[in-house]
């Protein structure tokens, strides 16, 4: 089975992709989609889309989990977090595949063993996870842990 995981981001939106083989996993791909901050909001959401179909169609994931949305001190920033999360499950959703979401909380614990979990400390565990792993970004390594987290849940429920 491959899970493709995305940490949604205006300006950076983070994407992993692992494949499942009874209780192991591999790493597939990851990588980082950057728009283009003086485009539109409209433009940047089109872009954020069309880098997303793409990424799908080279990976052809069998199932998807999105970040949940935290909420920001900024309201604006929360928003704007909101419009690139919904373009990334409508992607997602769009290519006919089931789209999971999880709270930040919940995938740092399935990670690390505690909800309060640093970068760091998730970035350390991709490499023990997922052996040999070129980490594209602080946001790639986030949807990495995310496609994990779905990955165990899937265990869970089957």
């Amino acid at each position: 089975m491959i899970i493709l995981g995305i940490d949604p981001g205006l300006t950076v939106t983070g994407w992993g992709v692992v494949a499942k083989s009874g209780s192991r996993l591999s790493h597939v791909a990851n990588g980082q989609i950057r728009t283009d901050n003086k485009a539109t909001m409209a433009e940047r959401l089109v872009e954020l889309d069309s880098a997303l179909a793409a990424v799908i169609d080279i990976y052809k994931p069998d199932s998807g989990a999105v970040e949940e949305v935290f909420v920001n001190v900024n309201p604006q920033s929360t928003l704007k977090l909101g419009q690139a999360r919904g373009v990334a499950m409508v992607a997602v959703a769009r290519a006919g595949i089931p789209v999971a979401e999880y709270p930040t909380k919940v995938i740092k614990k399935a990670l690390v063993g505690t909800g309060g979990a640093e970068k760091q400390q998730i970035q350390h565990m991709l490499k023990i996870l997922l052996p040999g792993v070129q980490l594209a970004g602080e946001d790639a390594s986030d949807a990495l842990a995310v496609a994990i987290t779905h990955a165990n849940m899937l265990g869970n429920h089957r």
